[in-house]
């Protein structure tokens, strides 16, 4: 009776797991299924998952051919609670598109039939897609919003869309016409290489315009007669973001033109065939705000539709799924005036060497015209240029030593030569001989005495160039730019020869012309200006880099020696009581110094600073030539790279500027 008991249990456990064994039912295995389907359709790809009534490769074709629309995005697929019904499981399957920045969410049934000791997937168009019948397909559409304009001043359009005509060979009309010649004619009649060009036309597909030239339709040469008088040849109307002429502050803006297929590869799908997107300058940093956001639609349709059987029926045979409403671009808003833009440009319109004009609103620090000349090869020297500032900088020479209790009637000594440490330094060819010796600060600025200046080293230091530097607006950060630009660089320590060259403007004192501008500026103003370009930079995403990383390179325009980041804020700001002294001084450049050529410039009166910089290795080395002016409420900055003197190249560049700025 002691091993009763014992047979009990055992009997009652062989029992229980045999009743366990009999509930179960498949549940795990149909779960299983429904997972690897989702996994297998998250990835587009089930050709390794069992179907019922369809072979695998044949189901992952249809698959694909479903989406490739939506390429190439990838949808999220998560399997939900079973149902069992002897045999059969349903499973939902919830689905997450990324179209854009939207999310596409719906949720669609999968079944299972059990063969064997085997769960496989029912094949179902619906499975993919709610309704989803044999034989359709999705298609997904997407429109584009007008590229919004950049604005100037006034609100007055800077880029905006202007007619124009895309030149080329369009291949269904060449008939019998021989393709490489008809191509070589068209690009000689345009300029562009003819060899590029004909092998491009060779390349191309039989039914492609294949495109050479985009020309302004205002003011073309070439004409329609022309264009059709070369076998294939076609003009074809169309609208491009233009500024109002082809070099309008050209590197200051930059472009607006078709998407590359790099660019578009490399987007991620953010760029379509047929999207404008900005390259370089204002257009690239700001292009998201600029593009605005497209207009996406997701339909169904029978397979292999054509865009004639659209057009024919009535009503549209496809149906919606989903949509995304786009937004227009925002106009990006500048300071930039259209006349002194224009008027800086044609000012340095005969200018060979790399040159900039700069313009700004002293009171304001509206930047009015930022103009690169045409030897800048499309580089921004006005904004983006890093040059020695040579005598101009004497401007913060003479800030540092008024904080030291001098004023422009203090003496100075003026040698003709001066040696630090075995270095020589002399002032600049035609230095008046009666200027020489024992001079007041004023005449030694007005005639720019080179001497005089390293002279002061002793009672200037490095840092206290540095400080007045700052005081001055520049080497510092300009938070309300809204635009990339290099504001400066002066070393904060130098000892020696270099603290000697930091005098006069050399050695690694880097100035661009917008910061010489700032810098003239801040003594009309008062106090430090803070340049403003852009009023509304923070209406889309901007990258403040991707104007400057974009921007042609011009060999000229690189620094020799690295520039330090500039500084997060300014020194001790520079006061009216200081600035009065340097504005005084700047007049008697006019009255009594080598800028005597402005004392005729209609309106207020002009106070200046001229400015030579030597630099490379030539013997005797090229100059930079510099001037800064105020007249009311304007400072100019003008810029040659290798220029001669400031005086005698620049000079002349901004007396014409200023009379017809009026």
């Amino acid at each position: 009776m002691g091993n009763l008991p014992k047979l009990s249990l055992v009997l009652i456990g062989l029992i229980l797991g045999a009743s366990l064994v009999g509930c179960d039912d498949g549940r795990a295995g149909a779960q299983d299924a429904a997972k690897q389907l989702a996994s297998a359709v998250a990835a587009l790809d089930v050709g390794s998952v069992p179907f019922e009534g369809k072979e695998s490769g044949a189901a992952n074709e249809q698959l694909n051919a479903v989406f490739k629309a939506l390429e190439p995005a990838k949808p999220a697929v998560q399997s939900g609670e079973l149902t069992l019904d002897s045999g059969t499981a349903t499973v939902p399957l919830n689905y997450s598109w990324k179209i854009g920045a939207e999310e596409w969410k719906y949720t669609t049934f999968a079944q299972f039939k059990k063969s064997g000791d085997k769960w496989l997937t029912v094949w179902n168009p619906a499975t993919l897609l709610p309704e989803l019948a044999e034989g359709e397909i999705l298609s997904m559409s997407a429109e584009s919003p007008q590229r919004a304009a950049i604005l100037g001043a006034g609100d007055v359009p800077l880029v905006s869309y202007r007619p124009v005509v895309n030149v080329g060979i369009d291949k269904p009309l060449l008939g019998a016409a021989d393709a490489a010649d008809a191509a070589t004619r068209m690009a000689q009649l345009v300029g562009v290489d003819p060899a590029a060009y004909a092998q491009q036309v060779e390349a191309s597909g039989p039914q492609a315009f294949v495109a050479a030239i985009t020309l302004r339709s205002d003011g073309r040469t070439i004409t329609d007669e022309q264009i059709a008088a070369i076998p294939g040849g076609r003009a074809i109307p169309d609208s491009l973001p233009l500024a109002p002429t082809r070099t309008f502050a050209r590197a200051l803006l930059g472009t607006a033109a078709a998407a590359s297929a790099e660019q578009i590869e490399k987007s991620d799908g953010a760029l379509k065939p047929g999207d404008t997107i900005g390259s370089g300058g204002l257009q690239q940093q700001y292009d998201a705000q600029l593009r605005g956001t497209d207009s996406t639609v997701i339909r169904a349709q029978k397979a292999g539709l054509t865009a004639e059987e659209l057009k024919a029926a009535s009503p549209d045979p496809r149906r919606i799924l989903f949509q995304v409403q786009g937004k227009p671009g925002t106009p990006l808003q500048t300071t930039l005036d259209v006349n002194l833009q224009q008027l800086a440009e044609d000012v340095l319109a005969k200018v060979g060497p790399a040159s900039a004009i700069v313009a700004l609103r002293p009171s304001t620090g509206a930047v009015l015209a930022a103009a690169s000349g045409p030897g800048s090869n499309g580089y921004d020297t006005a904004m983006l240029g890093q040059y020695a500032p040579g005598s101009i900088f004497k401007i913060v020479d003479s800030l540092a030593m008024i904080r030291n209790g001098m004023t422009p009637d203090s003496k100075v000594e003026c040698p003709a030569t001066l040696t630090v440490d075995g270095r020589t330094f002399k002032n600049a060819e035609g230095y008046p001989a009666a200027s020489l010796g024992s001079i007041s600060l004023r005449d030694a600025f007005a005639h720019s005495c080179n001497t005089a200046f390293i002279n002061a080293r002793e009672g200037v230091s490095q840092a206290q160039l540095e400080g007045a530097a700052t005081s001055l607006g520049v080497a510092v950060e300009a938070p309300a730019l809204g635009a990339a630009a290099f504001l400066g660089s002066v070393p904060g320590e130098a000892e020696g020869t270099e603290h000697a060259a930091s005098m006069i403007g050399q050695g690694k004192v880097l100035l661009s012309p917008l910061s010489a501008a700032v810098m003239a500026g801040s003594v009309a103003k008062g106090a430090p200006v803070s340049p403003e370009l852009v009023l509304n930079p923070n209406a889309g995403t901007a990258d403040p880099a991707a104007a400057a990383s974009a921007s042609p390179t011009a060999e000229t325009a690189t620094p020799t020696l690295p520039a330090p980041p500039p500084a997060a804020t300014s020194g001790t700001p520079v006061t009216a009581a200081e600035a009065a002294p340097l504005a005084d001084m700047m007049r008697a450049v006019v009255t009594s110094g080598h800028a005597g050529f402005l004392a005729s410039v209609p309106g207020a009166p002009v106070g200046a600073k001229t400015g030579t910089a030597e630099f490379g290795k030539d013997d005797p080395p090229k100059t930079h030539a510099w001037i800064v002016a105020v007249h009311g409420d304007l400072a100019v900055a003008v810029f040659v790279e290798d220029g001669g003197l400031g005086a005698t190249t620049s000079g002349p560049l901004l007396k014409e500027f200023l009379t017809a700025a009026g």
